[in-house]
């Protein structure tokens, strides 16, 4: 129902002034732009299923800089040996100090992000914070990484989605402007859903089930069937708290701690 609202406010926007008790400011568009060599790994991914409607909705928009389109090499080259030896190719400066001096050009409060395997953790709670950005800047490295003093002058944030490493930055780059989307007013149809999701408040999520109520002789819990929506609520909570003891005791005993 609130997508409704907010398209209504889109394509009416001459009215919005008019509309009593306004539940959303009207500068609510996040912008992701992303620096990549290989935008067509990328953009597939944004033209489906929830973060597409987000799009074609605006509630949030992307663009894309390909390094390349920058480099003075004769050769198209972006990429160079490590001064200092060392196996494999680094992105080289020139390309990156002008592609992002051309972004940071046109918006001096873009919010520069480098997806890196030696960084800080990204948390959930850095996916909220972030949707309140006006446009992010995702820089992803390949070959090797990047050179150093790219990340120096230009990160605002650097981060790692998990302890493995990867072939570029586009996948990190992808999962966090999900995770930053979803944080987004509007973008999920069910906004109170956010509010149940693991990492929330330290736990996880409880377990769930859908139709039918037995399925190849395993059933739902049944207390899920009798209807008393205040025994399911704490039944879903103790079991939000053995979930996090069984997979990840640091995050149970982090919940112990803040209540």
């Amino acid at each position: 129902m609130w997508n409704l609202y907010y398209l209504y406010l889109i394509i009416n926007k001459k009215n919005y002034d008019n509309i009593p008790n306004k539940k959303i400011e009207w500068n609510f568009i996040l912008k992701f732009t992303f620096v990549t060599l290989f935008p067509n790994l990328i953009e597939p991914y944004l033209k489906d299923s929830i973060l597409s409607r987000a799009v074609e909705s605006n509630f949030i928009s992307y663009e894309f800089y390909n390094p390349r389109d920058f480099t003075k090499n004769k050769h198209k080259k972006v990429d160079d040996s490590m001064i200092g030896g060392g196996a494999g190719m680094l992105l080289f400066c020139q390309p990156l100090f002008d592609c992002l001096d051309e972004i940071k050009r046109k918006d001096e409060d873009a919010y520069i992000i480098f997806p890196l395997a030696a960084a800080k953790p990204f948390r959930q709670n850095d996916a909220k914070r972030l949707a309140n950005k006006k446009n992010i800047v995702f820089v992803s490295g390949r070959y090797e990484g990047i050179d150093e003093r790219v990340i120096e002058k230009y990160a605002n944030e650097v981060f790692s989605i998990g302890e493995y490493v990867l072939t570029g930055g586009e996948l990190p780059s992808l999962v966090m402007a999900d995770a930053i989307s979803r944080n987004v007013q509007g973008v999920l149809g069910n906004e109170a859903s956010l509010d149940v999701e693991s990492y929330e408040n330290n736990l996880l999520e409880a377990p769930s089930f859908a139709k039918p109520e037995k399925f190849q002789n395993l059933s739902v819990i049944k207390e899920y069937l009798k209807g008393n929506h205040s025994r399911i609520c704490d039944l879903k909570f103790q079991m939000s708290i053995c979930k996090t003891k069984y997979y990840r005791p640091n995050k149970e005993k982090k919940w112990k701690t803040d209540i």
